[in-house]
């Protein structure tokens, strides 16, 4: 994945948290539901912003930023954006 692909990425997954957020106002799915999907997105929210970290410092530092791989989600949890 390049920078561009990885920020659109994270858009959608935004995107897709605000809706779920929206459907739990309108009643259309319940709480359970929506903390369940949240919890994924989070996730993968980690992941892709620590992706896109590690891409921009190995280029910083003259390295491929094509040689970085997602890390386990235990391993990027909750990191700050």
């Amino acid at each position: 994945m390049k920078d561009g692909d990885i920020l659109a990425h994270i858009n959608e997954l935004i995107a897709e948290e605000k809706e779920l957020r929206q459907r739990l106002s309108a009643h259309s799915i319940s709480s359970g539901e929506e903390n369940t999907r949240i919890r994924h997105l989070e996730e993968a929210l980690d992941q892709a912003w620590d992706l896109l970290r590690q891409r921009r410092a190995r280029r910083e530092f003259g390295e491929d930023p094509d040689t970085a791989a997602p890390r386990p989600v235990d391993e990027v949890e909750d990191y700050r954006q």
